[in-house]
């Protein structure tokens, strides 16, 4: 488990988010290169390629952080994984 913030953990193997505040447990909305990675079952290294290439949704950069919509990367995979560039942004 990795400590997010104040009474809240994530469990690294079910990628869950649990808040012990309120007892709440559910996903998170932004995804890492390794969630994305795990979902498309390869390994984090190709998802920056097809970012790169605008195979995939381009990732919002957060200073340092890059992170992926969940929404984004759900539908895009729901769609077949079409080209980036025909992808409306969902933010």
């Amino acid at each position: 488990m990795v400590c997010l913030n104040e009474g809240s953990f994530r469990s690294t193997e079910e990628g869950l988010v649990v808040d012990h505040a309120n007892g709440r447990l559910g996903r998170p909305v932004l995804l890492t290169v390794r969630d994305v990675a795990e979902m498309l079952n390869c390994s984090p290294r190709t998802v920056y390629r097809l970012s790169d290439s605008g195979r995939m949704p381009k990732p919002a950069k957060l200073g340092s952080l890059v992170r992926w919509p969940r929404q984004l990367i759900e539908r895009w995979i729901e769609e077949g994984c079409p080209k980036a560039e025909s992808m409306e942004v969902l933010l």
